[in-house]
């Protein structure tokens, strides 16, 4: 029997242990690898391509959500299962639109898990029964009054997204620069268009919206 190849990303070694032990029980699959961050878990999908990958979306260096953008543009074979703590309706939608097969939440049953891996390795879609029903009403709401659900058109790239990262965990724009590899000035207009994107033109205010996203964690030891 041909396995399921599984990449596990996400940060907190304990839920990876839980996920490792849930999942190696069952015959039919198989944990390839392990990422501590979103750049790790890109690189690993790059090299191992699994079939799925499990993502957590607060992650430090990349969060889940770039992490899957990148995943799902590099490796379309490679279908990404987001596991999470946040489940607010943006998330989902903005998950659903970077090219994730699925959306559960962490308080998720464990047979629901194991169901979404395998649906996903066959090419369907798989949500947490409360996510579900929550689009399931959308689509109702937008058939009945025949407004199509909303489209965000002010979501942040890639590397925008990068940038807020490092800017909410107190990186001054010399650090942000060396560590992606770009110029202190591209930084800058980066810092610049995240800050009009997002109508916030503090470093303050930004870190607040990077916690309130789930981008980091209160946790992520920020140096401000």
């Amino acid at each position: 029997m041909e396995k399921i190849s599984v990449l596990l990303a996400d940060d907190h070694i304990v839920v990876r242990q839980g996920l490792r032990a849930l999942l190696i029980a069952e015959e039919d699959i198989d944990i390839v690898g392990e990422a501590d961050n979103g750049r790790q878990a890109v690189q690993l999908a790059k090299k191992l391509l699994p079939d799925v990958v499990v993502m957590d979306i607060a992650m430090p260096v990349l969060n889940g959500l770039e992490a899957t953008r990148q995943i799902t543009r590099a490796i379309p074979s490679t279908k990404v299962l987001v596991l999470s703590s946040y489940s607010d309706d943006e998330y989902v939608q903005q998950l659903t639109e970077a090219g994730a097969a699925g959306y559960l939440v962490k308080q998720t049953a464990a047979t629901d898990l194991l169901k979404a891996i395998r649906e996903a390795q066959k090419g369907n879609a798989y949500f947490s029964p409360s996510i579900a029903k929550r689009l399931r009403d959308q689509c109702r709401v937008a058939f009945v009054t025949g407004h199509p659900a909303r489209r965000h058109t002010d979501y942040l790239t890639t590397r925008q997204a990068e940038v807020l990262q490092l800017i909410a965990k107190g990186r001054a724009n010399k650090q942000i620069a060396a560590e992606l590899s770009i110029s202190i000035k591209t930084v800058e207009k980066h810092r610049q268009q995240v800050m009009n994107k997002l109508g916030i033109h503090d470093v303050a205010g930004l870190t607040r919206h990077a916690i309130a996203k789930g981008i980091i964690e209160t946790n992520a030891g920020l140096t401000m």
